[in-house]
């Protein structure tokens, strides 16, 4: 059965050339990119540049991942020290803005000059960083087009039988429609690890114990509240209030949420990214979902009761009167606890949950904007908003792409962990830089031992200045693979990973492994065996951060 990544995969070429197969039947090339996510293609770019030969083989129809599917208020952290391709990305939508063109739906006096910390237009530094998705898009294939990257779509890997290894080395990899890519190097950068986990590599799914890697924020956090997305009331749980005997309502585990610090197999929640716009013209309704069920979202309605007004805080404005919308407080977009099994599941799995995320966010939004219990101020305020006619246009003007926040993580030659984002031990052969908090969004929803409904898992740890990220991160034990790179779902722990998992830093180690491995080929050698003073002669030269000296 061909897999779909949900109905939210459907495909429409909008840019031309974007879709250039020119090859050989062979289907070689020196370096192999699994994934179509920003890391991946400016991966590609950099093999280019860097004279190799390079195919992208890419389960998604669009390309740029997360970046062109929703998240245009780009979480950047320090932007000093996002260097190399990924800066000149954020150049290339500065250049996209600085044209009177590019606002089509408001002037770009009336957007002003927004950002997270800084302005969302730096003049000094030619850069942006808040941007329409389609914008996001466009720039990525441009990038295909100008380097005459070959991309192979809706190509997904055959993870039973579709990875070939000879003496610790992959060979080849086969996609479900029997093509077969061979190359020298691999890279793995999909947001989900098939690649590396068909390779044999060892992995991580879901939080450690702080014990293990002596963290004080990894594993269940209970009663700890660091972004206030947690009930802030007491609201009853039960289907009666106050009845146990009447059963949980929907979305509410019935399980204990684990001891404090303890190991567990569950991962923070998944989201639509959504794109929202209030210009009457560019404006669709919120659809009503074929299944819709009200009694979804009773918990949101105990929630309102108890006085909350905080629905449109995370309603992020990007150009064009349109929004970056994103979860935020006790009951929002997070679909919490609903994707535990996401990160190892079959493609048709997945499917499932892809679509069970999608109805149950489609059909908050028409809740809000429609139902009589909600409150008539916000339901009336939420009624003014809709999906933009112009962003994702063949698919429903929904995201093509979940916000995939960790599903496995590699155990690679080197784990990353809170000790080096919070500057407690030097970090070995930095090959990028991170800056953003230790941000995890909740994990799960219990009840609390008095009976009232509480989250779980919300955790945001500042890193005190930007931190390195090691080169033995974004790459296996030398015994269980030689000739991968992973710069998405790196080596490291849970609570470090929700620091490195922005899309800036995705970017940015897409570059810095492809880099070593086009020393890894030239040299005849395993990708573990770079020499770090050659590597960091290259990324030198491209602009890449690698340590931080503060002012």
């Amino acid at each position: 059965m061909k897999p779909l990544k949900s109905i939210a995969y459907s495909f429409l070429i909008l840019f031309t050339g974007c879709t250039t197969q020119k090859y050989d039947s062979s289907n070689n090339a020196d370096i192999i990119i699994y994934g179509g996510t920003s890391s991946a293609v400016i991966a590609a770019v950099e093999a280019v540049q860097s004279g190799k030969t390079v195919l992208i083989v890419s389960p998604d129809k669009h390309l740029g991942g997360l970046t062109a599917g929703g998240l245009g208020y780009t979480d950047t952290g320090n932007k000093a020290v996002i260097g190399g391709l990924a800066r000149d990305f954020y150049h290339r939508v500065y250049k996209h803005y600085n044209d009177s063109a590019a606002w089509v739906w408001q002037k770009h006096s009336e957007y002003g000059n927004k950002g997270q910390g800084t302005v969302a237009m730096d003049g000094e530094n030619r850069t942006m960083w808040i941007f329409e998705p389609h914008v996001a898009e466009r720039i990525f294939e441009e990038y295909v087009t100008e380097n005459n990257i070959t991309v192979f779509r809706d190509e997904w890997l055959n993870r039973e039988t579709g990875v070939v290894k000879n003496e610790g080395k992959i060979i080849s990899i086969t996609t479900l429609t029997g093509k077969t890519f061979s190359g020298k190097i691999f890279i793995d950068a999909t947001y989900e690890g098939d690649l590396m986990a068909a390779a044999g590599v060892s992995y991580h799914v879901g939080r450690e114990s702080t014990t293990q890697y002596n963290e004080q924020w990894n594993g269940v956090q209970t009663n700890v509240f660091q972004h206030g997305h947690h009930f802030k009331s007491q609201v009853s749980p039960y289907k009666i209030e106050g009845n146990p005997s009447s059963g949980l309502l929907p979305r509410i585990s019935p399980e204990t949420p684990g001891d404090y610090g303890a190991a567990d197999k569950k991962i923070q929640a998944y989201c639509y990214r959504m794109c929202m716009t209030n210009h009457p013209e560019n404006r669709i309704p919120f659809p009503k979902p074929a299944n819709y069920d009200s009694t979804q979202y009773e918990l949101l309605v105990r929630d309102f009761a108890t006085g909350r007004k905080d629905w449109f805080e995370k309603f992020d404005d990007i150009p064009n009167r349109k929004t970056d919308t994103n979860n935020h407080g006790a009951f929002s977009s997070d679909n919490i606890g609903m994707n535990y099994d996401y990160p190892e599941a079959s493609y048709e799995r997945r499917q499932e949950i892809l679509k069970e995320h999608q109805d149950y966010q489609m059909g908050l939004l028409w809740f809000v904007a429609n139902d009589p219990w909600v409150p008539k101020d916000i339901r009336s305020q939420m009624a003014t908003w809709g999906l933009p006619k112009d962003e994702f246009p063949d698919n429903g003007n929904w995201p093509h792409q979940i916000y995939v926040r960790e599903a496995r993580r590699m155990i690679g030659k080197y784990v990353t962990t809170e000790n080096d984002v919070l500057l407690k031990r030097e970090v070995p052969q930095p090959v990028g830089m991170g800056s953003y908090a230790m941000d995890s969004h909740n994990v799960q929803r219990y009840v609390t031992p008095e009976g009232f409904v509480q989250n779980e898992g919300d955790i945001g740890v500042h890193a005190p200045a930007p931190y390195s990220i090691a080169f033995g991160s974004i790459v296996p034990k030398k015994e269980e693979c030689s000739n991968l790179f992973v710069p998405v779902c790196v080596s490291s722990s849970h609570i470090a990973y929700g620091s490195i998992r922005m899309e800036p830093v995705f970017m940015i180690l897409g570059q810095s492994a492809t880099a070593a491995a086009c020393i890894a080929i030239d040299k005849k050698i395993a990708v573990q065996e770079v020499d770090y003073n050659e590597l960091k002669t290259v990324l030198d030269a491209r602009k890449q951060a690698l340590t931080w000296e503060p002012e």
